[in-house]
């Protein structure tokens, strides 16, 4: 028997969710196989848009007591949020953030590469060329519930929303990017600032991130405004190694990465965690999808990728590198679906990269 358990809760949520998380699945099923562990699958199929609808939550019995189920588990491995006829701010609200901040998940880090196989956008970029890390803050900054709104349907109509940014929710998200940069072979860190015209709440962040950097004397920095910064990951992105951004600036960089990478954002995974705790949740980039559910073409690499890096934070660190080379191995065979340019439907590359994951 396995010495080692990790009891994981699968959330396939809405549309290719359900396609691509049987896939993520079957791959670390594999990996689990080849090294030695067990994982032990709870599937929450009914935590949907679709029971929203129904119902008026999206977790049967509300979001808190979805919450007390999860503390159980060593791991949330989510697909994706959201369908026609319920209100994005909804589907995140009900299930997604609730979620993150509940557990404390403040970082939110999606890499972006040019993998073998895939045509990047770019000329002249080839594999290994661009390899990016965004940490993204994750519970607070742009992203908070404090607002409101007032004198609604009416000429007067006002919406608030504030943006928080606390000391110590900024200081635990550069200090950990300065950790992930350290880790890397490049040693080099770009905040994503936009002091010029968010006049309090970003110069709070630029003085953090001087502050913090005086500790790292070893990592390089470097401070662009978020629009210059979009503009250069377009034109130069082998400059950057990891970048760290508030909880917006994060978001919409990690979609702008994936896609200058690899044309799309099929092949982008994330995870959401505490770096202290072990409880985390591991998801793509990418959405539901509602205009190619159920064609069976949809791209499971970003969640195949996704599961990588949740064994990785569960101290599997040789399967989740055997995940991450069967990936690329696949991908380099020309095993892809036809957002990358290939033939092959989800199931085929899930069962492509499961195979590859016991030889390579």
């Amino acid at each position: 028997m396995p010495s080692t358990v990790l009891k994981i809760a699968a959330v396939p949520g809405d549309g290719i969710g359900k396609e691509t998380v049987p896939e993520g699945i079957k791959v670390v099923d594999a990996a689990a196989e080849r090294f030695g562990f067990k994982v032990e699958w709870t599937h929450f199929n009914d935590w949907t848009c679709e029971n929203y609808a129904k119902t008026g939550t999206i977790v049967p019995g509300g979001i808190d007591e979805g919450i007390k189920i999860l503390k159980a588990y060593d791991s949330i491995f989510l697909g994706a949020v959201g369908w026609p006829g319920v209100a994005d701010h909804i589907s995140l609200w009900d299930l997604l953030i609730p979620i993150r901040r509940a557990f404390g998940l403040f970082a939110n880090v999606r890499p972006a590469q040019n993998l073998p196989g895939v045509r990047c956008p770019l000329a002249n970029k080839k594999p290994g060329d661009i390899d990016l890390l965004i940490v993204r803050e994750n519970v607070e900054g742009e992203y908070s519930q404090v607002g409101g709104r007032i004198y609604q349907g009416t000429e007067d109509d006002i919406a608030i929303q504030e943006a928080i940014f606390t000391r110590r929710g900024v200081d635990r998200i550069i200090r950990y990017a300065f950790e992930l940069a350290r880790s890397r072979p490049k040693k080099h860190l770009t905040s994503a600032t936009k002091s010029n015209g968010i006049i309090h709440s970003m110069p709070f962040w630029d003085e953090r991130f001087n502050a913090i950097k005086k500790e790292y004397p070893d990592v390089k920095t470097n401070q662009f405004h978020i629009d210059i910064l979009c503009a250069r990951l377009v034109t130069n992105p082998e400059w950057f190694d990891t970048i760290v951004a508030s909880n917006l600036f994060g978001d919409i960089l990690s979609d702008l990465a994936p896609a200058v990478a690899a044309g799309g954002i099929g092949v982008a995974p994330s995870s959401n965690i505490n770096p202290k705790e072990r409880l985390g949740l591991f998801e793509p980039v990418h959405g539901s999808a509602p205009d190619i559910y159920g064609k069976g073409i949809a791209n499971p690499i970003g969640q195949i990728s996704s599961g990588a890096m949740m064994l990785r934070h569960l101290g599997q660190t040789e399967a989740a590198n055997a995940i991450d080379r069967a990936i690329a191995k696949v991908l380099a065979d020309g095993i892809k679906t036809g957002d990358l340019g290939g033939k092959s439907s989800t199931s085929e590359v899930g069962d492509a990269v499961a195979q590859s994951v016991a030889t390579v």
